[in-house]
């Protein structure tokens, strides 16, 4: 029997006997029929619901936050365009008094000419 060489219908039994032998194994070595699988399993799932809530909490406290931020933003420009508004609307009469005051110097300076004038024709007369 030195040169005994397996015929291939000896290999294909040999692989088939085999892929049995392993898929009895797997069977028998399966989680399902471990004692403590379904504890670890219930173990399992407790820590992934418990994570998906840290996470929607997370995610509830940004939302909640970007609102803040978003109202306090909101609440800062509209102030920020009150003051420019309050701030055009002093200039406009500080521009409206300073015109007035210009009038009335106008005003005045034509009076005293006027005056000046009226002065040397009565000294004229």
């Amino acid at each position: 029997m030195k040169n005994y060489e397996p015929s291939f219908s000896d290999r294909l039994g040999a692989a088939a006997k085999s892929r049995r032998n392993q898929l009895e194994n797997a069977r028998t070595n399966a989680p399902a029929n471990d004692p403590g699988f379904a504890e670890r399993q219930a173990a399992r799932r407790a820590v992934a619901i418990a994570r998906e809530a840290r996470v929607a909490e997370r995610k509830a406290a940004k939302l909640a936050e970007k609102i803040r931020k978003d109202k306090e933003r909101a609440a800062e420009e509209a102030a920020r365009e009150l003051a420019l508004i309050a701030e055009q609307e002093a200039r406009e009469a500080e521009a409206a008094e300073e015109a007035a005051r210009e009038v009335a110097l106008e005003a005045e300076r034509k009076a005293a000419r006027d005056a000046r004038y009226a002065a040397r024709k009565a000294r004229r007369k």
